[in-house]
């Protein structure tokens, strides 16, 4: 399409730019492969904990048990993480998985994402890290003698919980700037007959 007033080997190299810039978003795609190669990581680690549970079941106190099943919660919610980062960070930044579009399986959210979202995700996914992490420090309480890292993990817990109250209000104004007036609803008249 040619641009008013622009000379044609003007427009081509500027076509060329943009083609270039448009394709680079591709150079993300091999740090979501990453994050996939992460999650293999996180199935192998948590195949050990199981292992390490399974075999100390009989042995350990439920206090302990508690804290191992807390140390599974923590992996898989880290897993959820990775899973929404890869998928709504490709479909926003890269491509569309168009192989998920006809899948029974396609998670609802997956394609609905959008960057404002997937900041509230990952401030709520930080959040219910932080708040495992805390309740393991509380499970432990009485065997602790520097209560120093607990105050640090409840500084930075706030500081999540804070950061996504912020999120959220940010994204609620935005939101609100960008629609559209209300438009007003006619009035209901009545024929006098």
């Amino acid at each position: 399409m040619k641009k008013d007033g622009q000379h044609p080997v003007q427009e081509k190299i500027e076509h060329s730019l943009e083609l270039l810039l448009f394709g680079g978003r591709w150079l993300l795609a091999p740090l979501y492969l990453g994050l996939i190669a992460s999650l293999a990581a996180l199935v192998i680690k948590f195949a050990m904990e199981i292992y390490h549970l399974a075999i100390h079941i009989f042995e350990e106190e439920f206090h302990e048990v508690s804290l191992r099943i807390l140390g599974l919660l923590d992996i898989t919610l880290l897993g959820n993480l990775i899973v929404i980062m890869i998928f709504a960070g490709y479909e926003n930044f890269v491509s569309k998985i168009a192989v998920a579009k006809e899948s029974i399986d396609r998670p609802q959210w997956m394609g609905k994402v959008d960057y404002s979202g997937l900041k509230i995700k990952l401030i709520g996914s930080l959040v219910a890290l932080s708040v495992i992490e805390l309740l393991k420090d509380f499970m432990r309480a009485n065997e602790m003698t520097d209560f120093e890292g607990t105050k640090w993990r409840i500084a930075i817990h706030l500081t999540f919980v804070v950061s996504g109250v912020l999120f959220a209000v940010m994204d609620y104004i935005a939101d609100k700037r960008h629609m559209p007036e209300e438009v007003a609803l006619p009035v209901k008249t009545t024929r006098k007959k």
